[in-house]
């Protein structure tokens, strides 16, 4: 599936997240029967939030998320809303993945989220903003700036 342009009067976005989330213990519980639940999960989270499932990428131990939402939803929310959506159907559908996971949890509490650019790299980005305007005022104002310490 492919990302698409999001029009949401009067915005229009792209916002793409490739999330990875670890089952609890990193345990090995996807298998086939786990993974179609997980599957059928991510089409019922479409049905009801504005979130896109793009691919999923499945091993034995974590999953990987290509999703795409749009700008009301933070990062937090998709993550949340995924997590838990997944793992309430997990438990109710494979009953056995239970008995693999003591204290009643799916997931491990952490995971990786990052943004993924539709038309270029962080690079590419940078030097586009940079040349708006066709000035070196913005280079000029942050020059010795540039570290914010936001990293």
């Amino acid at each position: 599936m492919e990302s698409r342009y999001i029009h949401k009067s009067p915005n229009v976005s792209v916002l793409m997240y490739h999330l990875v989330c670890a089952a609890k213990y990193r345990r090995v519980v996807m298998g086939e029967h786990v993974n179609e639940v997980l599957r059928q999960a991510c089409l019922e989270i479409e049905k009801r939030w504005e979130i896109r499932f793009l691919e999923i990428g499945l091993d034995r131990d974590h999953v990987h998320f290509l999703i795409q939402s749009v700008p009301t939803y933070s990062p937090t929310r998709v993550v949340t809303t995924v997590k838990s959506v997944i793992a309430r159907e997990v438990f109710a559908k494979a009953p056995e993945v239970k008995q693999m996971l003591w204290g009643g949890e799916f997931w491990g509490k952490g995971y990786f989220v990052n943004t993924v650019g539709q038309h270029g790299s962080e690079k590419v980005i940078a030097a586009y903003v940079q040349g708006q305007g066709g000035h070196n005022e913005y280079r000029q104002l942050h020059k010795g700036q540039m570290d914010l310490g936001l990293s």
